[in-house]
This record gives C-alpha cells, structure tokens and sequence, in this order.
C-alpha cells in the first residue's frame, strides 16, 4: 500500500497542507490546477464583487465542469479505441481469408504449370511419333517404289 504524503501548498495566496496516497508532483499539480482557474476568474470583470461563497461555487462549478468534460473525453477515446480494435481484429480476419485464397490459388496455379508441362511433354512425344511414323512412311514409300519398279520392269519384259 502506497504511504500518505503531506505536501505544502499555495492556493489562491494561501498555504495549505494538503495530504493523498499519490505522489507530491501530482498534489502540486492538483493545486496548480485550482490556482491557474482562479486566474482564469481574476481576469472576469465581475468576479472580484462577488462574495466567497460566490466565487468558490463558481469554482467548483468550473473545476466539476473540467472533470466531465475530461471524462467524456476519455468515454469518446475509449470507444473510439474499441472501434478501431474491431476493426484491426476484422482486417487481420480478412488478411488471414485473403491468405488462405492466395495459397489456394497458388496450388491452383502449380496444378496448371503441372498440368500444362504435361501436355507439353505429350506434345513433344506426339510430334516424335509424327516424324518417327513420317520416317517409316518415306521409307515403305521408297521400299514400295523400288518394288514397284522392279515389278514394272519385270512386266515390261514379260510382255515383250
């Protein structure tokens, strides 16, 4: 447990003790605070004709108005703050979907390569059973001329 503090003061000109679990810095702000808003009313025309329960209602009423206004700040950060981590937790949803797409297509993708080196392959194979069959072609052609004359030399002779 934090141990309380006692810190000497100066408000509006005079000294007071003031005492809190919170560190001295922060009871010299607080009353920084208080004397920098009666600053503020020294400067009002009116305010130095008022009597002191006067100007100590109007600086609790400024001081409460500090507060709310503080709070209602940090309730507006607060949910502003809840929005944007809905929103980082909904991007970082849709990074992960989009991943999971992008490897999916990326497999998709070797599939394709996979398959389209095959056909490429079958294309080079077709295209040597083609010339391979093209070769036994001219060759039984020539076979086949040769025979022909032969048997057309032979037929000439046998006709004679």
């Amino acid at each position: 447990m934090n141990t309380k503090n006692d810190v000497e003061v100066v408000i509006n000109g005079k000294q007071y003790t003031i005492c809190g679990y919170e560190s001295s810095a922060y009871l010299q702000k607080i009353a920084t605070h208080i004397n920098e808003k009666y600053a503020e009313f020294k400067e009002l025309d009116g305010y130095n004709r008022l009597d002191t329960d006067m100007r100590n209602i109007l600086l609790a009423l400024n001081l409460s108005d500090d507060f709310y206004k503080a709070q209602e700040t940090a309730e507006e950060l607060q949910k502003e703050r809840e929005e944007l981590e809905k929103e980082i937790f909904n991007m970082k949803h849709d990074m992960i979907a989009m991943k999971a797409q992008l490897e999916e297509k990326e497999k998709e993708a070797e599939e394709v390569l996979a398959k389209l080196e095959q056909m490429e392959q079958e294309k080079n194979e077709t295209e040597h059973e083609v010339i391979r069959l093209e070769t036994e072609l001219k060759n039984a052609s020539s076979v086949n001329s040769g025979s022909n004359s032969a048997k057309n030399n032979s037929y000439s002779k046998n006709r004679r």
